[in-house]
C-alpha cells in the first residue's frame, strides 16, 4: 500500500540499541488515504520516540470497512512491504510482472531494493477490509539486494496451550516462516483463547511489540486494546499473555537495527540525496529505476513535493 498523504511527513529515524524490557503504549495517528471517497487507517509506527521495532518500521492498520481500496501503482525503495489481510481479497500487480488475489491468511512479501512499483486493489465493490500494511527497512538501503515479490499461500502454525498462531515472518514457537527475510526478525498473527493465559517464548535479544486486531487482552500484565502499539523492548525469554473474552494480535520483533534511517512518502533511505534521487527518478516519464505496472493504462500516484530544508536522521530516545 503507498502512503497516500498530500504532505507526508518527514521521519528521520536513528536507531538505538534498547535498554531492556518495558511495557510502553505508542499510540495511534488516525491518516485519511486518498480523496473523498478515502480510507482512514491507523498509524502506529514509525514514533519519534521508538521509530522501529527490529527492522519493522511502518505499520498501517486499516477496518474493518466496506471500501473500495485503490492503490494506484506507486515506488517504494529501500524496503519490504508485508500485506496481511484479516477479512477482504486484495489484487496484487508490480513492475515484475505479478498479478495475484490475495485473500486472509496468506502472505504478500515484496522486496523492494532499490526500486519497485506496485498497485493493490480490493476486490469486489465496496467489500469489507481489515488488515495490516507494514514496512521492514532493508539493510544498507537495498542496494544489492534484489528486487522481489512472494505470496504465501501456506504459512506454517504453532499451537501452544491457550493459543495458537501463524507465522508471517521469521520463527516462533518452533514454526518457521519460508518468507525471505534480510534481518533477524519476527511477525506472527496470535489468538488467544477465551480465559486463556498463554505465555509466548521469545528471543532475548529481540526487541518486540504487540499490536491488537480484535479483542483484549494483558500483556504481562498491562491491558491492551484495539488501537495503541505495545512496545516490550528487549531482554525477554517468554511473554505471558490473557484474556477473559478471546483476542488476536500481531506480535512483531527483531534485533535491534542499528542503521540510520531517513523515511519519506514510500521511501527509506540513509540521507537527504537518497530521497531526492528516488523521488526525482519516479517523476522520470522515462524511468526504469522502478519500472512500470501493467493494467492501468499509464495512470499512477505522483510524488508529493518535498518539505524545505534537508532531512536528516534523528535520535531515538
Amino acid at each position: 500500500m503507498s502512503n497516500l498523504e498530500v504532505r507526508p511527513e518527514v521521519e528521520p529515524c536513528r536507531t538505538s540499541d534498547p535498554a531492556g524490557p518495558e511495557a510502553t503504549l505508542l499510540q495511534a495517528r488516525e491518516v485519511p488515504l486518498g480523496g473523498v471517497r478515502h480510507m482512514h487507517v491507523s498509524r502506529t509506527l514509525p514514533q519519534r520516540e521508538i521509530p522501529t521495532v527490529g527492522a519493522w518500521c511502518f505499520i498501517d492498520q486499516f477496518g474493518p470497512e466496506r471500501t473500495d481500496m485503490r492503490v494506484l501503482p506507486h515506488p517504494h525503495s529501500g524496503l519490504q512491504t508485508v500485506t496481511w489481510p484479516v477479512r477482504g481479497d486484495i489484487n496484487h500487480r508490480d513492475s515484475l510482472g505479478s498479478d495475484v488475489i490475495l485473500r486472509p491468511g496468506q502472505l504478500n512479501l515484496m522486496t523492494s531494493g532499490p526500486g519497485i512499483a506496485h498497485s493493490e486493489f480490493s476486490v469486489g465493490e465496496r467489500p469489507l477490509i481489515e488488515g495490516l500494511q507494514l514496512w521492514v527497512a532493508l539493510p544498507d538501503g537495498g542496494n544489492g539486494i534484489t528486487p522481489g515479490f512472494e505470496q504465501h499461500a501456506a504459512l506454517p502454525r504453532f499451537d501452544l496451550e491457550g493459543a495458537h498462531g501463524i507465522v508471517a515472518l521469521g520463527d516462533l514457537a518452533g514454526a518457521a516462516s519460508p518468507a525471505t527475510v534480510f534481518t533477524p526478525i519476527v511477525g506472527a498473527q496470535i489468538t488467544v483463547e477465551p480465559g486463556a493465559a498463554p505465555v509466548l517464548p521469545l528471543r532475548p535479544d529481540f526487541e518486540h511489540a504487540v499490536l491488537v486486531i480484535s479483542g483484549t487482552l494483558r500483556v504481562d500484565g498491562t491491558p491492551l486494546a484495539l488501537g495503541p502499539l505495545l512496545y516490550l523492548g528487549t531482554g525477554r525469554e517468554s511473554l505471558p499473555l490473557a484474556s477473559d473474552e478471546g483476542a488476536t494480535v500481531f506480535l512483531l520483533g527483531g534485533e535491534p537495527f542499528m542503521e540510520e534511517l531517513v523515511m519519506w512518502w514510500n521511501f527509506v533511505g540513509r540521507s537527504h540525496e537518497d530521497i531526492v534521487a528516488a523521488r526525482t527518478a519516479w517523476e522520470d516519464p522515462d524511468q526504469t529505476r522502478f519500472g512500470r505496472v501493467e493494467g492501468h493504462d499509464g495512470a499512477r500516484i505522483p510524488a508529493p513535493p518535498l518539505p524545505g530544508g534537508r532531512l536528516r536522521p534523528r535520535g531515538r530516545r
